[in-house]
C-alpha cells in the first residue's frame, strides 16, 4: 500500500514537469492553453506535497501502531 502511494507521488511530478514543458513551448503560440497548464502545473504540486505529507502520517501511524 506505501508503495502505490509513493508512486502516485512521483506520477504527480511528472504531470508537472509535463506541464513545465507545455508552457514553455505554447507561451508565446497559444497563452490561453499556456494558463491551462500553469494550472495543473500548479494543482500536480500542489497534489504532490499534500500526498507526500499523507503518505508520511500514515507511515508514523503504522509504526505507532506496531509498538
Amino acid at each position: 500500500m506505501i508503495k502505490v502511494l509513493r508512486y502516485t507521488e512521483y506520477l504527480y511530478l511528472a504531470v508537472a514537469v509535463v506541464s513545465l514543458f507545455t508552457i514553455y513551448e505554447e507561451w508565446n503560440v497559444d497563452r490561453d492553453r499556456a494558463y491551462l497548464f500553469v494550472f495543473f502545473a500548479v494543482i500536480s504540486i500542489g497534489m504532490f506535497i499534500f500526498k507526500k505529507s499523507y503518505r508520511k502520517k500514515f507511515e508514523n501511524r503504522q509504526k505507532n501502531n506496531k509498538q
